[in-house]
């Protein structure tokens, strides 16, 4: 069989290679098509993914904080690195993006818990060498200052706390050596304490939400430094505890918020959602910076995960990430 001519050899290279551009832009083409959309030719939906917000005039963890009026405040912390406690208190307006230093806490001291009750933020508990455990606080927000309130039954650091119903619950935490049951409620109106129904076991290191009406308590670690799964639901008008639906891992130190009919709770690398239409938890993306001992808020349909402390490396973070929430 005779070779083919130079202009055969040309025409059939010539041949080869349009063929291998049209299968290449096939392939591009399809797999554009696959990246808009689903199976069904419908539009998929994007991955959400944290991005950066301003930064934290100063790295902190283990602070006491609440949400008011679109403002983000975070009162008093500690530098991990060197054990120092803080007096610092901060707020952040999601709107501007702006952070801004208001008047520090009366004491330096870290491991408190933040509320709110209206415009009020209150701070309780938390241990440093300049207090005892007992003390509270509350910020005005309208006034810009702080005031000192009745003071705690008992020392607490590690603690959770919540606003409802013209009370503040301040809820189990360590004593401040041993984690225990107690919970105690605040009569903002009469400014006393009084001891309500305890939790169902001994927990720190937990988060409270208040959700459909009830509070919440989610994860925390157990004096045999197991750290739970498990999630406590108070109901105030009964004064009872009831188990809630466990989360998907255990947690503690972790930042929790409820938006709507969910919760969402945050820690290290760690991000679930829990749905109150369908009660089950869902998985959501991970932080770019995992963190431990963190803020969480949501302010105009976006999260904001704020401080704490950065895992593996064990150094606080000025670090604010934020999320677009889902419709």
């Amino acid at each position: 069989m005779r070779s083919p001519k130079p202009s055969e050899q040309h025409l059939r290279g010539a041949t080869f290679v349009v063929a291998g551009l049209l299968a290449l832009l096939l392939v591009v083409t399809a797999a554009g098509v696959l990246a808009r959309t689903g199976k069904g030719g419908t539009d998929a939906k994007v991955r959400p993914v944290w991005t950066w917000s301003p930064p934290m005039p100063h790295r902190r963890s283990y602070t006491a904080s609440t949400e008011i009026g679109g403002k983000i405040y975070v009162a008093a912390g500690m530098v991990g690195n060197s054990g120092k406690p803080l007096d610092l208190f901060e707020r952040f307006d999601a709107r501007t993006g702006r952070w801004s230093s208001l008047t520090p806490l009366p004491h330096e001291f870290s491991a408190a818990a933040g509320a709110r009750l209206g415009q009020t933020f209150f701070v309780i508990g938390g241990n440093s060498p300049e207090v005892d455990g007992r003390q509270m606080y509350a910020y005005d927000t309208r006034r810009g200052s702080w005031r000192t309130l009745t003071p705690l039954p008992a020392p607490r650091t590690n603690l959770a706390a919540v606003g409802l119903g013209g009370r503040i619950y301040a809820i189990g935490g360590l004593d401040p050596v041993n984690p225990v049951q107690t919970v105690y409620a605040y009569d903002v109106a009469r400014e006393s304490w009084s001891e309500v129904a305890p939790l169902p076991e001994a927990i720190h290191a937990m988060a409270a939400t208040v959700f459909k009406g009830e509070i919440w308590v989610l994860g925390g670690r157990l004096k045999s430094q197991e750290i739970l799964r498990r999630v406590w639901i108070y109901n105030p008008a009964r004064n009872e505890w009831r188990a809630g639906p466990s989360m998907p891992k255990p947690m503690d130190l972790l930042g929790v918020v409820t938006v709507g009919n969910k919760i969402h709770a945050v820690l290290e690398s760690k991000y679930f959602v829990y749905d109150g239409a369908t009660r089950k938890w869902q998985r959501g993306p991970s932080l770019k910076v995992p963190r431990h001992a963190l803020a969480l808020y949501a302010v105009g349909g976006r999260l904001y995960a704020i401080g704490g402390c950065i895992v593996p490396q064990l150094e606080d973070s000025p670090a604010v990430e934020t999320l677009r929430l889902s419709r």
